[in-house]
């Protein structure tokens, strides 16, 4: 019984090699973006930190929020947590790999410290961030107030635009913006979750 051998040539398949599957797409890092504040940016009252202005203007942003601070605290002022700002950063943030945005934000709890204290305090922690993370942007918010911000808030606000201008950061201004009575809690004082949004949507659209 004679074997016959056919051989069949198909032209055009690919070969081995080429008909592996493509590795799959990486996709995009979402830049980080940390924040430290006072209640404003860790949240308050019914508002808990994932439903913040911060977390909320960094998803805007399409970015990953990192939140820290504490209530009470301001550049000057160590609040019931017992630290300043530059201690947060210190304690929550500075042993973290460099974010791509450094937001700063407060001065409303420092309102008791004379404006030369409060631009010191500022200027000592953007020259910190500053020597850690050269690369970082950094931007400086000023008081936070939803309703009329007392005479005291704008020497506050004016020490702390100082000390951002002076470290060649950012400084915006929320003070020259106006929320509506939907926005403030009872209190007065805080945000409501609707002026927290209002809060992201100016935050986001400054950042963009």
């Amino acid at each position: 019984m004679r074997r016959v051998l056919v051989v069949v040539a198909v032209l055009g398949l690919p070969s081995c090699a080429s008909a592996a599957k493509a590795p799959p797409a990486v996709r995009e890092r979402a830049p980080v973006m940390m924040f430290v504040g006072d209640s404003f940016t860790v949240g308050s009252g019914p508002v808990p930190p994932w439903r913040s202005y911060a977390t909320q203007a960094a998803r805007l942003l399409g970015g990953q929020p990192i939140i820290a601070g504490a209530a009470g605290t301001g550049f000057c002022n160590e609040g019931r947590a017992g630290r300043t700002f530059q201690r947060s950063y210190e304690e929550e943030l500075a042993w973290r790999p460099a974010p791509d945005l450094l937001v700063i934000a407060g001065g409303h709890n420092d309102r008791r410290w004379s404006p030369e204290q409060v631009r010191g305090a500022a200027a000592s922690l953007l020259a910190q961030v500053r020597a850690h993370w050269p690369r970082t942007r950094t931007v400086v918010i000023g008081p936070l107030w939803m309703g009329k911000p007392p005479k005291k808030a704008y020497a506050v606000r004016d020490a702390v635009a100082q000390a951002a201008r002076a470290g060649k950061v950012t400084f915006l201004d929320p003070m020259r913006e106006s929320w509506p009575e939907e926005a403030i809690l009872p209190d007065g004082v805080h945000p409501t979750l609707a002026g927290h949004r209002s809060l992201a949507t100016w935050l986001a659209a400054e950042l963009a």
